[in-house]
């Protein structure tokens, strides 16, 4: 009996602690992430993606602009795991270096289209009127074309080139077709936002805009900015390669997945490998960017408990 009442007494207070000290709802987040099967595969690709890409010198065998005419159309084997293409390239150290490609430009775009859509959106939403109406409209003007027919236009006003410059306006290319996507999201986000009790609060007390901005309506859009990030990296590296195989996008010797299709297609049936396996790679990045992507908007999702 002593026990008994013991354990009823002690149980207020263990409930009073748990009301006392509630789970954030950042907490909640990655409690509901480590739980999804779903994001942690994605976060295992995209983790095994970056390890390949920061050692890509020490893990590829060959030099991936090294050819070898002795050695073209070699099959998978030991000396050459995927085989090697019509140069004598192997192909696995291509690959292994085009995952640095394809992952700078991804994220790099996408945190370029951040940055500046980002202010566009706070700005168009908090303040509104004018200043909303000429956002918007610059805005539905980008959106206005396909995404890929207005990168394919970027690239060809830029004269895609060889080199660092070459990989800096793909870059811009493609971080100029998602602008508009980051300024109407947070613009939404800042509508619904920007109405409620707090702000209005900060209003009386004269707390100016730029603080009320940044401080208090800008951290309550994280989540949804956070999910598109990461989702818009995979439609990144999608477009990167779709301008490579057009030629408009990463230029030779710089490794590229989407290049390497374009240059093997034509021996695909007789030697379907040097074309499979870029596909693979793209497949597989995208793949894993999007599995990740999709926990995390799950796992954000304020509705879900």
């Amino acid at each position: 009996m002593a026990i008994q009442e013991q354990d009823l007494s002690a149980a207020p207070d263990v409930t009073w602690r748990a009301a006392a000290h509630p789970e954030s709802p950042l907490a909640q987040g990655m409690r509901r992430l480590r739980k999804s099967t779903t994001a942690l595969i994605g976060a295992g690709i995209v983790a095994v993606l970056l390890v390949v890409a920061l050692f890509a010198d020490v893990l590829a065998p060959q030099s991936p602009i090294a050819s070898d005419q002795t050695h073209t159309f070699e099959r998978p084997s030991r000396d050459f795991p995927l085989g090697t293409d019509q140069l004598g390239r192997d192909m696995l150290s291509r690959i292994i270096h085009g995952s640095r490609i394809s992952l700078a430009i991804g994220v790099s775009s996408v945190l370029l289209a951040l940055f500046v859509g980002v202010p566009f959106g706070l700005i168009a939403g908090y303040y509104g009127g004018r200043v909303d109406s000429l956002i918007m409209r610059v805005m539905d003007l980008i959106l206005a074309f396909p995404i890929y027919l207005l990168a394919i236009i970027l690239m060809v006003i830029f004269a895609p080139t060889a080199g660092l410059i070459g990989t800096i306006k793909v870059t811009g290319a493609i971080a100029i077709v998602r602008i508009p996507i980051y300024a109407r999201l947070v613009r939404g986000s800042v509508l619904s936002i920007k109405e409620k009790e707090y702000i209005e609060a900060c209003r009386a007390l004269g707390v100016r805009d730029p603080r009320i901005l940044l401080r208090h309506i800008l951290p309550n859009c994280l989540a949804p900015i956070i999910v598109t990030t990461t989702l818009g990296i995979a439609t990144s590296i999608i477009v990167e390669a779709t301008l490579s195989f057009l030629g408009l996008g990463t230029q030779p010797p710089t490794p590229s997945w989407g290049w390497d299709l374009k240059a093997n297609v034509s021996f695909i049936q007789s030697n379907p490998w040097i074309s499979l396996f870029p596909g693979i790679a793209i497949f597989v990045t995208v793949l894993g960017f999007n599995l990740f992507g999709d926990g995390l908007r799950d796992a954000l999702d304020p509705r879900l408990k």
